[in-house]
């Protein structure tokens, strides 16, 4: 059989890639969409290193994000993130990615969905995942989304014109509660690890807060060192198993480790100094926190943006295990995080309504590029649900 071939444009928001589709370049039937978006980025390869796919052998760079028309008022266009694993043929529709939300908005301008003209627009992109709406501003060359420009996002090389993010009301975007059980820490009893304190948030993705040193590691490790350490791996992957099933997100150990997106697993500690993957030193005042965090089973080589908010929202949240680690000092609208590329900024607003917390909003910024557009091709045989040109 000959190959199939679908309009698609290859970007790059923030620290990840992914392949952007139009709606109405997919089929109608989203039950069809697995099979295609597995054989565009050779996800399910045993090696990991996706030859036969645009993926790029780690779980920031084998996304897809589809995009079309609004299906609520307030809002320019619909936003549907699907993580895909290298090694796995599983597609996660349950986690939303904020590093690709950079790139929607630019997206959306560059290919007529939203009329844009002046110096600066603004782009109201509802994500379908989690049924929030965040507001994307940037500026325009030519009535197009700007690419130059002098804003650095640590693990990224150069410079780029900024994307301002607004994640609206990020509470409870998975499990319908900030704090899915109701308490600023937890003590789950994990197979294999034995009684582990924790805090489990829900904002932008849900994420579950460990102590560093609660598990014997000084929290400044790279991802290369932790992903070595196979003991380690399973026993943060029983935690987000766990985790997840006191969350609310999953009923078993077996459904939740069906779902590998959600939870994220963070390792919290102090503010420390400490070298970044590039071998540039950070110090300790740079920052407020550090994290490491663990995405669909591996350590992320910078830091999740939905990650990074839940733990700007989560440092001002009391007695939290992020509160209780943070510097006392942090500005609440511009907490530093250190991760291994260096360090990311964002604000958040947390308040108290009748006791209970609730995060009004998070603000961060990244920024965005189109990198490729044309079409990409796939086996016939591999998607036979897919019509023929």
């Amino acid at each position: 059989m000959r190959q199939r071939k679908i309009p698609a444009v290859f970007m790059r928001g923030g620290t990840s890639k992914a392949v952007m589709f139009h709606r109405h370049h997919l089929p109608e039937d989203q039950a069809l969409w697995p099979q295609i978006f597995v054989a565009v980025l050779g996800a399910g390869d045993a090696t990991g290193r996706q030859l036969d796919g645009l993926g790029g052998g780690i779980s920031s760079l084998s996304k897809v994000c589809v995009i079309g028309p609004p299906s609520r008022a307030d809002a320019d266009v619909d936003y549907t993130f699907v993580q895909l694993s290298p090694k796995s043929e599983h597609i996660d529709f349950s986690s939303s990615c904020g590093n690709m939300t950079a790139a929607v908005g630019p997206f959306a301008v560059d290919e007529g969905l939203v009329a844009a003209v002046g110096d600066r627009v603004a782009v109201r992109i509802h994500n379908t995942n989690a049924g929030q709406l965040i507001i994307s501003r940037f500026p325009l060359d030519e009535d197009q989304a700007a690419v130059d420009g002098e804003w650095i996002v640590p693990g990224v090389s150069g410079q780029g014109a900024p994307v301002r993010l607004e994640f609206q009301h990020p509470g409870g975007a998975a499990t319908g509660r900030l704090l899915p059980t109701g308490d600023s820490v937890n003590v789950l009893d994990v197979l294999g690890v034995g009684p582990l304190e924790v805090s489990m948030v829900d904002a932008g993705n849900p994420c579950v807060f460990i102590a560093a040193d609660a598990l014997g590691l000084a929290g400044t490790e790279m991802p290369d060192a932790l992903d070595a350490q196979l003991q380690l791996l399973n026993h943060l992957e029983a935690i987000r198993c766990s985790a997840s099933v006191a969350m609310g997100i999953s009923d078993s150990m077996e459904a939740a480790a069906k779902i590998p997106g959600i939870p994220k697993v963070a390792l919290v500690s102090p503010a420390q100094s400490a070298a970044t993957l590039s071998g540039d030193p950070l110090d300790e005042s740079e920052c407020d926190i550090t994290l490491r965090m663990i995405s669909v089973g591996q350590p992320h080589r910078a830091i999740p943006v939905t990650g990074s908010m839940c733990a700007a929202i989560a440092a001002q949240i009391t007695d939290t295990v992020v509160n209780r680690l943070c510097r006392p000092a942090a500005a609440p609208d511009d907490i530093r995080i250190a991760h291994p590329s260096g360090v990311a900024r964002v604000g958040a607003t947390v308040t108290q309504q009748k006791g209970k917390w609730v995060a009004d909003n998070a603000v961060l910024y990244r920024t965005a590029r189109r990198l490729m557009d044309g079409h990409v091709y796939v086996s016939a045989a591999r998607t036979p649900g897919l019509l023929a040109d």
